[in-house]
């Protein structure tokens, strides 16, 4: 029998019950790790809500151990992380970065109830059939991960803990079992959505949360990150993120 990685210091999955009546779920991206938000959540426990921060399958331990896994798995940690945090609070709020984000939407179209919604640069657009193709050729000569940098962070003094590479069945399974089939439903959404985009982002581009806010079926606020990539929670406007994902949720459960 294989051992299963440890999880790396720092990428810990987070359940803080502070006996409120409004929760929160944070929800990490594709190769990150609950440590890519943790800010979030931290600024969220301060505010004296509940919290509930779910590290996905296959990730904060190695890049090997991400290869088998898919959307099913994550959406599956997901829902399990606001039925837990449901069952105590009366008011459950999403918030998600990059792939976070796209989770967090996926969830919110299965349960309506959910009072208000904070996407981080998210994923929201369907890959064309050409980046499916080159996807899928890839896979077809063997090779699982593709070739990667570091986070995408622009302040040198901060970092993130994050694979390096990008595992492609997951990356396809994302794409294709995550964000087509929800792409087009966004106008269902009619609770209150905070939005956060980066000017620049050099991995989900900026159009994809022009999408969800033009497709929208509620209220949309939305701030322009003028200094951070594309992992804002780490990056100089983390503080804005923070503030203002605290505020909406005071906003939206008063």
């Amino acid at each position: 029998m294989t051992a299963t990685p440890s999880v790396l210091p720092g990428c810990e999955a987070v359940s803080h019950a502070n006996g409120s009546a409004v929760g929160v779920v944070v929800i990490h991206g594709f190769t990150g790790s609950p440590f890519s938000v943790r800010g979030v959540a931290d600024a969220m426990i301060a505010a004296s809500f509940d919290v509930e921060v779910p590290r996905l399958p296959g990730h904060g331990t190695t890049i090997d151990d991400m290869l088998p896994t898919t959307w099913a798995d994550w959406s599956a940690e997901v829902a399990a992380a606001r039925a837990r945090l449901a069952a105590r609070v009366d008011h459950v709020v999403l918030a998600g970065q990059s792939m976070g984000a796209t989770l967090a939407l996926a969830s919110a179209l299965d349960d309506p109830s959910i009072a208000g919604m904070v996407c981080i640069n998210p994923l929201t657009r369907p890959r064309t059939a050409d980046e499916i193709e080159m996807i899928d050729d890839l896979l077809e000569d063997g090779f699982g991960v593709a070739p990667g940098g570091s986070s995408d962070i622009a302040d040198p003094d901060s970092h993130d803990i994050s694979y390096e590479g990008t595992p492609l069945a997951p990356i396809r399974s994302l794409v294709v079992d995550g964000v087509a089939p929800i792409s087009t439903r966004f106008g269902e959404l009619a609770m209150p959505l905070r939005l956060f985009s980066s000017r620049t982002d050099h991995v989900v581009d900026p159009a994809d949360g022009d999408h969800l806010a033009d497709s929208w079926g509620g209220p949309v606020e939305r701030t322009f990150l003028e200094r951070s990539y594309h992992v804002a929670t780490r990056d100089y406007d983390r503080e804005v993120v923070e503030r203002g994902s605290v505020d909406f949720v005071r906003e939206v459960t008063s």
